[in-house]
């Protein structure tokens, strides 16, 4: 058995991440801003540590992460402003990785996305741009660190139940994949160490999401 905190822990993906993993016997601690979501996560089976990702400095995080075994960072700004974005996708993703290394967390799985990196493509006057301009910068942070990362790139995000099949792919034939299936994968490279230093694209498809992330190392 092992302890993960859960960064976001009350987005989608994150929540379906909880189930899971508590499920399988693991300890989870779910990071999150706002306190009336407290009962939610409760209920997923985590521990709630209600807190602003943004004010968090990094001494603090590593005092919330240590004694953990492993992070995932599944949080996001919700694209609200570009301020608000480098400030949460780039800025405290880069402090929690910092702060892993510090608390001795070592295992790092970071929910990125399809086509993630300094070649996004995206253009400037796209609102996706700053979302994009963060992600490649804490993406590259963290190839760059010295912890056990793992970069996850799903597709686009649907609230479908999931398939439990996945195609492993940076060129995949579908460009979307269940919120469900992202959290089982994330499950999935936890628990596999061979995926650490990797970087994984996937999209919904026809081999069982274990077997998909095996075949791809």
């Amino acid at each position: 058995m092992s302890r993960v905190a859960i960064i976001g822990g009350h987005g989608k993906v994150a929540l379906h991440l909880t189930k899971i993993l508590t499920g399988q016997g693991h300890q989870v601690s779910s990071l999150f801003r706002n306190p009336d979501h407290s009962p939610e996560v409760e209920q997923a089976g985590a521990t709630p540590v209600v807190a602003d990702l943004a004010e968090l400095s990094k001494e603090q995080m590593a005092e919330v992460f240590r004694g953990h075994d492993a992070v995932v960072w599944s949080a996001g700004s919700g694209g609200s402003s570009p301020e608000a974005t480098y400030a949460v996708d780039r800025d405290a993703a880069i402090r929690s990785m910092d702060a892993a290394k510090e608390a001795a967390v070592g295992r790092y799985v970071m929910v990125s996305y399809l086509g993630a990196g300094k070649d996004h493509g995206v253009p400037e006057d796209n609102g996706f741009f700053h979302y994009a301009e963060a992600k490649a910068a804490a993406d590259e942070h963290l190839r760059n660190s010295e912890l056990a990362w793992t970069i996850l790139g799903p597709g686009g995000l649907t609230t479908d139940a999931g398939t439990g099949k996945i195609e492993v792919s940076s060129k995949p034939q579908n460009d979307s994949v269940p919120r469900e299936d992202v959290a089982h994968v994330a499950a999935v490279v936890l628990g596999n160490l061979g995926t650490v230093d990797r970087t994984i694209e996937f999209t919904s498809g026809d081999t069982p999401i274990a077997e998909a992330v095996e075949a791809s190392l």
